[in-house]
């Protein structure tokens, strides 16, 4: 029997680590449980994870419940890493949501409770920590209703709240609240109902184990991962009305979503929807390249486990396919692809503390931006810095633990900015010409600068000199040209303009007679490579560039009560209003923030309204900065505005 791959997902401290705890446990597969404060549980394997008690890393365990074999992804519930939780979301079948009894719903909750919904992954949801004091699971029942979905059906109680012997009494399936909502739900069900007809027990979980699945219904169970109340309830329904989701046929189906690194080298996480994958399977991880399997290992009740086949539905630690990266699809098209996540528009600057660890720094930052691509990290040429993108100042902290303790390279973060863009202004034509005004390259070159529309990128069109310069040459111009609007007037990357080609001029292969190429005297690549940046710097002085920053598209829901401060709040960081809604007691309110003021709205958020704010956003558009306060960028490397130095400093 395929597994099914169950992720626990909660709001930070909610218990889900415990929970996952809890069910290894019960399952025989560890004999005692291990603490999130004593830093001994099973999926927190990084040192930071055991001292701060928060996972960081999605990790994999496996267990039995009965006959059902199933993997259990523990993810993170902060929101720095919510790209993490979506990668782990878009491989999985099923999920629960840990929801404390004493918090209830909070923000993560709710940001979680979307993200699922977005991909319909079948959800139960777990209120846990009735044993502790101030537990209310008839309120947070409350709150999921209103908050998250009215199609819960609750299917078990919480009794002797807020002590040790608390206990989760299942409701029967006949039970008139369970009948009821599960009829709201299933049209068989209602019409019976409605009839009058008796409703057997057996009539409605056949019901539910058609809604469930579907994403239609939403059981809730109550208990404490401390003391295992309500343990046998929810192992039921997760052996009983979740199901994995599996492609037919033998041709394989594969998602990677994960990639880490551990002492033997690199290792690829994928999920396999279809098909089989064994050691020594050549594997096409692009159009053009193939690589072989070295190593499978599984998950199993004893950790991962090696074998020489993985079946459909299994997940996958691979070694041997060097270049796969995360979100690559490995043969025929998944049910879910993964997100195409935007790009964070914060910018971080890392330092090493011993400036002789600067190429041990940059090494070891390649590592993590193989295993998080969101993060970017580039070297800056102009002091010698690592800049990296960052979501929050968590995440920050986990770079530098992460950075010291894996790779022994102590560093320190020097400032964090907003990363801006530059748009043309106008059009402009430049025109250099061999041998003169000091042009020392044996290359003739004329560009055409223009704006074009707003997320078009950079288009470079070679016009018609398509037909009087060698494809080689054509090439290497282009790639002149995006490298010089990779730093524009203000230090910012040039975009959403067309370039093209107006004129050029080379010198064909010769050289001296009876002997072989020269050279010197015949037009090299490098030559259109090194000209085209200056020819580029001369269209954009003369068309001028506009610095745009970026801003975030977000989306608040906020108790009415807090709205005429929030609304204040809101003003003052720049952010407009697209729309207001009301419903239930909470606003949901949409529209745009300057993406440099986000991180000050998500700090202030939880002091204006109790800690029930829930705030999610993402880039979305750049629009010019206003004012004389223009922000600038210092330009790395020699400046192709200055020509003399530039010829002097690529010479030919």
């Amino acid at each position: 029997m395929p597994p099914i791959n169950l992720g626990i997902l909660a709001h930070v401290d909610a218990g889900k680590t415990s929970l996952t705890e809890r069910l290894l446990f019960e399952a025989g597969v560890v004999d005692h449980i291990g603490s999130v404060d004593d830093g001994t549980t099973r999926t927190d394997s990084m040192d930071l994870e055991r001292r701060r008690g928060i996972t960081i890393r999605a990790a994999v365990t496996s267990l039995q419940i009965g006959d059902v074999p199933v993997n259990i992804l523990d993810t993170p519930g902060h929101p720095d890493f919510i790209a993490e939780v979506e990668r782990s979301l878009h491989v999985l079948d099923a999920a629960v949501l840990v929801l404390s009894s004493v918090e209830g719903v909070q923000s993560q909750t709710v940001i979680l409770w979307r993200a699922l919904r977005r991909i319909n992954v079948p959800t139960l949801l777990f209120i846990n920590k009735i044993d502790r004091g101030g537990a209310d699971a008839n309120r947070v029942v409350e709150q999921i209703r209103r908050r998250l979905s009215p199609a819960t059906v609750l299917l078990s109680r919480a009794t002797g709240q807020g002590g040790s012997d608390a206990s989760a009494e299942a409701l029967p399936f006949d039970h008139p609240s369970v009948v009821e909502t599960v009829a709201d739900v299933d049209d068989a069900l209602m019409q019976a109902w409605l009839d009058g007809q008796e409703i057997a027990p057996e009539h409605v979980h056949a019901a539910m184990r058609r809604a469930v699945p579907a994403g239609t219904l939403f059981p809730v169970f109550c208990g404490s991962a401390f003391t295992g109340a309500g343990m046998e309830d929810l192992q039921h329904a997760i052996t009983t009305l979740l199901e994995p989701v599996n492609e037919s046929g033998t041709d394989r189906s594969a998602t990677v979503f994960s990639v880490d690194h551990d002492e033997r080298g690199r290792r690829v996480w994928m999920r396999l929807w279809s098909g089989e994958l064994a050691v020594r399977d050549t594997v096409p991880v692009s159009a053009t390249k193939a690589e072989r399997v070295t190593e499978l290992r599984v998950p199993g009740p004893g950790g991962l486990a090696v074998a020489r086949r993985a079946a459909s539905g299994d997940i996958v630690a691979v070694r041997g396919l060097s270049t796969a990266r995360i979100g690559h699809v490995i043969g025929n098209p998944p049910p879910r692809r993964l997100p195409k996540f935007p790009p964070a528009t914060m910018v971080a600057a890392l330092e090493p503390v011993d400036p002789t660890q600067r190429g041990a720094l940059f090494t070891a930052l390649s590592i993590l931006g193989d295993e998080d691509p969101l993060i970017e990290p580039r070297l800056d040429d102009l002091d010698g810095s690592a800049r990296i993108r960052i979501h929050g100042e968590v995440q920050k902290e986990v770079v530098v633990t992460v950075l010291e303790e894996r790779f022994g390279v102590r560093t320190v973060f020097r400032d964090t900015s907003v990363i801006c863009i530059e748009r043309v202004l106008g059009s402009a034509t430049a025109f250099e010409e061999m041998e003169k005004d000091g042009n020392p390259y044996l290359a003739t070159l004329g560009l055409r600068l223009e704006s074009d529309a707003p997320g078009s990128g950079i288009t470079f069109h070679p016009g018609i000199e398509r037909g009087n310069l060698p494809a080689a040459f054509i090439s290497a111009c282009e790639e002149g040209v995006r490298w010089a609007l990779e730093q524009g007037l203000h230090g910012w990357a040039v975009t959403d303009c067309k370039v093209t080609m107006t004129a050029s001029g080379y010198c064909p292969r010769q050289s001296h007679a009876h002997q072989s190429f020269n050279k010197a005297m015949s037009t090299v690549g490098a030559d259109f490579r090194n000209l085209a940046p200056v020819v580029v710097m001369s269209c954009l002085e003369m068309a001028r560039t506009q610095v745009c920053q970026p801003i975030e598209r977000f989306e608040l829901e906020t108790p009415e009560s807090t709205l005429r401060v929030l609304m204040s709040a809101l003003g003052q960081l720049g952010a407009t209003i697209e729309s207001v809604t009301d419903s239930l007691g909470y606003t949901r309110l949409v529209g745009f923030i300057p993406s440099a003021h986000i991180a000050e709205l998500a700090a202030t958020l939880p002091n204006i309204t109790g800690g029930e704010g829930v705030l999610t956003s993402q880039p979305d558009h750049y629009t010019p900065v206003q004012g004389d306060d223009v922000p600038t960028r210092p330009r790395s490397g020699t400046d192709p505005r200055e020509r003399a130095l530039w010829f002097q400093a690529m010479p030919r």
